[in-house]
């Protein structure tokens, strides 16, 4: 117990960077994973091709390669930020990969016959994907949205390694500082339950709430 009360601080520091990152990161990610889901169902070619280049190339990229080419790759080019923005970008970026595909199968669940109907009242694509199918695709996609920003949230361990605030990392200067590190790793681990248990219970609160709408 003596490692969390005399280093409350400190975890709390690694907490609050967890939970900082798994906010930024779920809202990049949810922004483009719906845009890229609306991409992959789009009558125009070239942005279903850049939506399914997009969900292939970073489903299929380590998420640990995805940092290395962000935080490493990108200040070759002149582009120059915080690190904590960067890990921002390489989790919500490689997430939207997984939301996107989640979307896309929730909007496959509603009936082609809904969006017939939104064309022949002289909607856009763009109308009938964000007035009519997107509202009740809701209803489906909430629950492996969920388990999507979960993951995203245990992944956030990752920044970590990048000198980025987070829970983890907090492990380093407790060793150093001879702190047990099987006490050390069961408080880092009870914080990312809190976190992942707050993200579970803001989903479920949805999806009954979308259930009662029905």
């Amino acid at each position: 117990m003596n490692v969390l009360t005399d280093n409350f601080s400190l975890y709390g520091k690694g907490l609050w960077g967890t939970v900082q990152l798994t906010l930024y990161a779920s809202a990049l990610a949810l922004a483009v994973g719906v845009l890229m889901a609306g991409f992959r169902v789009s009558p125009v070619r070239a942005l279903r091709v850049f939506g399914t280049a997009w969900v292939t190339v970073l489903r299929n990229t380590p998420l640990t390669l995805l940092f290395f080419a962000v935080l490493l790759g990108l200040p070759r080019f002149g582009v120059v930020l915080p690190f904590t923005v960067f890990a921002v970008l390489a989790l919500g970026a490689y997430t939207s990969a997984f939301v996107c595909e989640a979307v896309r199968a929730g909007i496959n669940t509603v009936p082609l016959g809904q969006g017939e109907a939104a064309r022949s009242l002289g909607m856009t694509f763009a109308q009938t994907l964000g007035l009519v199918v997107l509202p009740q695709a809701t209803r489906s996609v909430i629950s492996p949205i969920g388990s999507t920003l979960i993951a995203l949230a245990k992944n956030s361990a990752i920044a970590g390694s990048f000198s980025v605030t987070e829970l983890l990392g907090t492990y380093k200067p407790l060793s150093e500082q001879g702190y047990s590190i099987v006490w050390t790793f069961v408080w880092i681990a009870a914080g990312y339950l809190i976190v992942t248990l707050a993200i579970s219970a803001v989903f479920h609160v949805l999806e009954r709430k979308l259930k009662v709408a029905r």
